[in-house]
């Protein structure tokens, strides 16, 4: 499983509309509407980078409210 944090810039006036869509998705595990350069911050769990790029090409690219996208793999640090 790959945990995935996507940090979303909506076109304005647009975040409720995004803010939905996104809470739908069933990878989508939570959605922040946060102040700052970025609108909209999502925490998404994949099986494998194949189904991240499937997640990143059918799903967020189509969403057409979507100006732009920074995605960050997360990393644990074991004890």
């Amino acid at each position: 499983m790959i945990e995935v944090f996507v940090l979303i810039i909506v076109k304005p006036g647009n975040e409720d509309i995004v803010y939905e869509k996104l809470s739908k998705l069933p990878q989508v595990k939570e959605v922040y509407k946060v102040y700052g350069e970025y609108d909209v911050i999502i925490r998404v769990e994949v099986e494998n980078i194949k189904g991240l790029d499937e997640f990143h090409d059918d799903i967020l690219r189509r969403i057409k409210e979507i100006e732009m996208t920074e995605t960050l793999i997360a990393s644990s640090y074991g004890s």
